[in-house]
């Protein structure tokens, strides 16, 4: 809906034209939100919302907002961005770009507050001003002041854009247990309270601060929680261009066989990340980089990239594409400090000068390292359907990147290291062809990496929380072009969280996509073992689950116990057996609806015959399992109906434990199908979830133990509910 706003001003009509590349649905977007902006109040407590996903264009959606706002009514806008001086210089060197026409005939000012004039007269009152301001103190006390001042600046009807709006905007924080108001939030209020006509748009990708309100009160009679919602939202277009959560950590991401997304993914042995941290000869000597195994996966990805960037500069330039615009990029982002940042620059530095030795001297091992990534790449070229040049051609290229100094190295560890290397558009600067950035926090949230393909990720929280990974990953953007040559490298761990959370915001976003009454369940086990509801920012800094429709509960990782010993689970698995059997028997041509307790008492029953010896084997809940089935099964629309659980059993099944040494994984994770227990989940689990029992062979020759087990497999029914779930006690 649109009516009622100016589509013909001098600021929207001028910018539409000088921004063709920008699509239709961009500019729509606008529209829709200025007039919203037009119609309905908002503030800090209820702002407008302009949802978008990280680095999916929310800026240039902005912006145009803005261009749009100054045709209809606005006079000021205030751009609040993020505690960091690169960020700020970033936010005002996009503004001065993008509005620049309008800076040059003198319609529009554009200042960062800390150097703004103490008044405005009212011939400079005359032209729109737009002002940057980080959200912190300083900042923010000098606008409350300038608009105190100004009684003719406080009259003029301002736009407030919340950037970032996540960070340090929510309106409390939690510390120690308790909740307290948010100094930055106080102060944003008190902006809005000297300016007499003001509209407030918070823009985000990550919006769990809408989940994350103080709300003291559970739900006990209800299941569905419902957050104070935004006076509206609009969400930013996300073209086919886009790579973002979907391509990562979506079904195909996560396929056993060949696709475009899961060989993106190369696994790193998580002890490497220890060897990036500090120098240690005993692991590793320096002039041993090219050959060894402490820190394979670090190597490859220097390699891979090097080699995927010449490869795309191959085929790009053969399709006509000037070759010195043909630059990219590879982010190094495992440690927050600076001295490991140092060790990881020398170790950086050290591969590249080994292998352009190596080059020099048509070495054996520069040749065997190059084919081997030009196979890898090969592979996914294929299924793109691009051109695979020939690996005489690739080897070439490698050694002419390498002696003209084509590879650039940057340590990026300080807001003026990134300040200092942003260009005119704001992105950090590409100098050369191929650009290898090494930092920590730092360069996160609004810092963009053109030409990134090559993303190496080992940032190990004792907690992982959702906005932080996720402002992270800095790999997604509009990349689809790049795909085939685009790796990221992570530990199982940090992978599988990463995927967690890719579900946790999918759901999320649905639901206010979905908008009306939808809502997501927000339950949590309590102390005595039941699951309950309760407020969302209770269970957003713990562990989460989603449960959705088909969503697949497993463990993966694991080992089997040994059949005989003292721990031996021969006879356990034999007792299973013959439950099985009365129960529903084996390879049945339907599933058998039992009581949800004698399902729970399989389970347990399983648990102690697995093992967890690895470091970096996923962490599986037994208790959450069951805690999720027993949310699960209650899930019935007929009263009557609930408390039951579908199970089917199979037998003779002899799924390996490791996945096979050219799959990006390192455990199976699937030891169903879809042929098989997919059609029988989506034929008869309709409003009850099933429980698969897999007797697997557990043969040594497949990696296990040589006895057989059995392999728990939990899918949700059709019709549950999306559920974001944590199997932390909150009492």
């Amino acid at each position: 809906m649109t009516s009622g706003i100016k589509l013909t001003g001098s600021f929207f009509p001028s910018y539409k034209i000088a921004n063709p590349g920008f699509s239709s649905e961009t500019f729509h977007c606008a529209e829709e939100t200025v007039a919203e902006l037009m119609q309905k109040a908002t503030s800090s407590d209820h702002p407008g919302m302009l949802l978008g996903k990280v680095q999916s264009g929310k800026t240039r959606t902005f912006i145009s907002i803005l261009a749009l706002a100054f045709d209809n009514g606005f006079d000021i806008a205030i751009v609040l961005s993020k505690n960091s001086k690169a960020l700020i210089e970033q936010t005002a060197k996009r503004l001065n770009s993008e509005f620049k026409m309008f800076v040059d005939d003198g319609e529009l000012d554009i200042y960062d507050i800390m150097h703004a004039p103490d008044s405005f007269g009212v011939f400079e009152l005359d032209s729109k001003l737009i002002f940057v301001a980080k959200k912190q103190d300083d900042n923010l006390r000098r606008l409350i002041d300038l608009f105190k001042k100004n009684k003719l600046m406080a009259e003029k009807r301002t736009l407030i854009i919340d950037d970032e709006a996540d960070n340090a905007s929510i309106g409390y924080t939690k510390k120690a247990g308790l909740i307290e108001a948010n100094k930055i939030a106080s102060k944003i209020n008190d902006l809005r309270s000297v300016i007499q006509s003001s509209s407030f748009l918070q823009v985000t990708a990550t919006p769990y601060s809408l989940y994350l309100q103080p709300n003291e009160i559970e739900v006990a009679n209800v299941l569905t929680f419902k957050p104070t919602r935004p006076a509206f939202t609009k969400l930013v277009p996300v073209p086919a261009e886009y790579v973002g959560g979907e391509t990562y950590f979506g079904e195909s991401a996560k396929s056993q066989a060949d696709t475009l997304e899961s060989l993106i993914h190369h696994t790193v042995d998580h002890r490497e990340f220890e060897r990036l941290k500090k120098p240690d000869a005993r692991s590793l000597k320096i002039d041993q980089v090219l050959a060894s195994p402490a820190i394979k996966g670090f190597r490859a990805a220097i390699i891979n990239f090097i080699v995927g960037g010449c490869i795309q500069r191959i085929n790009r330039t053969n399709a006509g594409e000037k070759s010195k615009k043909l630059r990219f990029s590879f982010l190094l982002h495992s440690e927050a400090g600076k001295e490991a940042h140092s060790w990881q620059e020398k170790l950086t530095k050290a591969i590249i000068k080994k292998l352009q030795e190596a080059a020099e001297s048509n070495h054996d091992e520069f040749i065997s390292l190059v084919t081997e990534a030009h196979g890898d790449f090969a592979r996914s070229l294929a299924l793109a359907l691009e051109p695979i040049p020939e690996v005489d051609t690739v080897i070439a290229a490698v050694s002419e990147a390498l002696e003209d100094e084509h590879i650039t190295v940057a340590k990026v560890n300080s807001d003026d290291d990134v300040a200092a290397l942003l260009d005119s558009s704001g992105q950090l600067k590409l100098r050369s062809p191929l650009n290898i950035f090494i930092g920590g926090q730092v360069l996160d949230r609004g810092v963009t990496l053109a030409g990134l393909i090559g993303f190496y990720y080992g940032r190990r929280p004792n907690k992982y929380q959702q906005d932080t990974v996720l402002q992270h990953s800095r790999m997604y953007g509009y990349r689809r072009m790049d795909l085939a040559v685009t790796r990221f490298y992570t530990s199982n761990v940090i992978r599988y969280a990463m995927s967690q959370m890719e579900e946790f915001d999918s759901s999320l976003r649905a639901a206010i996509e979905s908008g009306g009454d939808h809502a997501v369940q927000f339950i949590r086990k309590a102390a005595d073992g039941t699951v309950v509801p309760c407020s969302p920012n209770k269970i957003l800094v713990a562990t989460t689950q989603t449960l959705r429709p088909y969503k697949r509960i497993l463990p993966i990782g694991f080992q089997t116990g040994y059949r005989t010993g003292a721990n031996g689970i021969g006879q356990a698995v034999k007792a299973l057996d013959e439950r099985v059997t009365a129960l529903c028997g084996f390879n049945a041509a339907a599933p058998k609806l039992i009581p949800v307790s004698e399902a729970i008492d399989l389970i347990r029953a399983i648990a102690p015959t697995m093992e967890f010896p690895e470091d970096d084997a996923p962490d599986f809940d037994w208790e959450g399992a069951v805690a999720a089935l027993a949310h699960l099964c209650h899930q019935h629309p007929v009263p009557a109906e609930r408390g039951h659980v579908l199970i089917w059993a199979a037998d003779g099944r002899d799924s390996a434990r490791l996945a096979s040494a050219g799959s990006h994984a390192t455990y199976i994770e699937t030891p169903d199908s879809e042929r098989t227990e997919g059609k029988l989940a989506k034929q008869y689990a309709i409003n009850h979830p099933i429980l698969f029992l897999l007797r697997q062979e557990g043969s040594e020759a497949k990696g296990w133990r040589g006895t057989p087990f059995y392999w728990p497999v939990i899918r949700a029914q059709a019709n549950t509910p999306t559920a974001i779930y944590t199997a932390e006690t909150i009492d």
